[in-house]
């Protein structure tokens, strides 16, 4: 088995007023919230997906059924927490972590740093291994019209006992 791995994660939400904005582990300030069965931190959920892909364990929406009440309002930091047991059940560890938030407003810039503080805490891996950016959609489409939110990720695990070459 090749010791090196890498998933990739999407995913989309619609913004509605009045609902708590999660992202990243973190609450922002906005008028505006991430609908969802759960709370919609688009952050967290690209990370279990692009991790589970990489460990071969399909992804969020097959662990976490959006049909199941027991994840209704779950707080996405769970969620993340359980993914990253699945896959070191598996034998493997978070290398990196590379997440790219599309987003018209607010400006994320300035809660990047607590993102990354918490999500460490939550993954147990440096937060120098968790790369968060954040850019708009220049006004177009959904994410432009500040209709939604969007985020890819890419991950890369590894095997510890497969990094020696057979």
């Amino acid at each position: 088995m090749f010791p090196f791995r890498i998933g990739q994660g999407y995913d989309v939400h619609q913004l509605v007023e009045g609902r708590p904005f999660w992202l990243g582990g973190i609450l922002i300030p906005h008028t505006h919230g991430a609908k969802g069965h759960s709370d919609a931190d688009v952050v967290c959920h690209v990370l279990c997906d692009a991790l589970l892909g990489a460990a071969n364990l399909r992804n969020i929406g097959y662990h976490f059924s959006d049909k199941d009440p027991q994840w209704k309002g779950v707080d996405s930091k769970i969620l993340l927490a359980k993914v990253l047991e699945m896959i070191r059940e598996k034998g493997f560890e978070v290398g990196n972590v590379d997440v790219t938030v599309v987003l018209q407003n607010p400006k994320l810039n300035p809660h990047i740093p607590d993102m990354k503080a918490c999500l460490s805490e939550v993954m147990q891996v440096p937060e120098t291994e968790i790369s968060i950016k954040a850019t708009t959609s220049e006004h177009l489409g959904f994410v432009g019209r500040e209709e939604g939110i969007a985020a890819h990720c890419v991950a890369l695990i590894y095997n510890q006992d497969n990094l020696q070459y057979k």
